[in-house]
């Protein structure tokens, strides 16, 4: 069922319910919504547990206060959809694509089709995972983030993907146009959901989750640079706080960018584009190295900044 309503309603977590985890837990206490509903305002920082925001595989205590803001939504479910994919190596465990700005990862209220996930649904008939409202899914990129993106074809796969993303066993590098000049090095500011704009990330010293980000120099011109930036951890947003963090936020980011330099260069979109993965194939152990082309919205600001003008 769609909500139609933003509404607040707080209840408090019974005995037996405390061995669910939390998104089951809400789907079976309010049963006109679906799951995925309930993810959608879990990532929204629209759930809190005694307060504060909580993942939905966590577990609730029992006799913990949740508070829980409905959302006006459009409910979804999954479907095929012959979508073109960059495809960028495959094999029968995994598959990696170049993602084109725009594409939105995973349906979910708001955008129920023409997702990667609906794509991948498509071109590999079946794919297994443990989630089966984001089957194959590993990790993700914002909807404006172009670049490469890795989806497990297998359960087996799936898990060890997913352990060698939480091991920081995969290498992450990304291109981003920036403004200002960022200082080359590491960044290590830790990352929590933002108190008031819950879609928001900030950075928190006291209550934030690790964040390590490395920052390489590649070139600049005026008031522009082009940088590399290695994640060494994988919070939300991690690169587009960071950077705004040290005083230099992504070109076209319309939530932690720069006002003035997006309308003085209309971008059109964050430039940030994930460009190489480096691991160890979660099945035969051989060495990936991936790259994805750069998108042709972001060539001329490359060549510019690279060349010094």
């Amino acid at each position: 069922m769609a909500s139609t309503e933003t509404k607040i309603v707080f209840f408090t977590a019974p005995p037996d319910e405390a061995t669910l985890r939390l998104d089951k837990l809400l789907s079976g206490h309010f049963p006109d919504h679906s799951r995925t509903y309930f993810q959608f305002l879990l990532e929204q920082g629209c759930v809190l547990v005694d307060g504060s925001v909580m993942k939905k595989r966590e577990h609730v205590k029992a006799g913990s206060k949740v508070e829980v803001r409905f959302l006006p939504t459009e409910e979804i479910s999954l479907e095929p959809q012959n979508i073109p994919l960059d495809i960028l190596y495959e094999d029968p465990f995994l598959i990696a694509i170049n993602k084109p700005p725009g594409m939105v990862v995973h349906p979910a209220p708001g955008h129920p089709k023409g997702t990667f996930v609906n794509a991948l649904l498509h071109h590999c008939k079946h794919l297994q995972g443990t989630d089966p409202l984001r089957p194959g899914i590993v990790h993700r990129l914002d909807k404006e983030t172009s670049g490469i993106l890795l989806a497990a074809k297998t359960a087996v796969a799936h898990a060890k993907l997913v352990a060698l993303f939480s091991a920081r066993q995969i290498q992450k590098y990304y291109l981003a146009v920036v403004v200002g000049t960022p200082k080359e090095g590491l960044i290590d500011a830790p990352i929590k959901r933002h108190p008031i704009h819950r879609k928001e990330m900030a950075v928190h010293w006291t209550e934030g989750r690790q964040a390590q980000s490395l920052c390489r120099l590649l070139g600049k011109k005026d008031q522009l640079s082009l940088v590399e930036v290695q994640l060494l951890t994988g919070r939300t947003h991690q690169i587009r706080v960071h950077l705004k963090h040290v005083g230099c936020p992504i070109l076209g980011d319309t939530v932690y960018g720069c006002a003035r330099a997006n309308k003085i260069y209309h971008p059109g979109r964050q430039l940030l584009h994930a460009a190489r993965l480096e691991f160890l194939h979660p099945i035969t152990g051989a060495p990936l190295k991936l790259s994805a082309t750069t998108p042709q919205d972001l060539i001329p600001y490359v060549q510019l900044l690279q060349n010094g003008g």
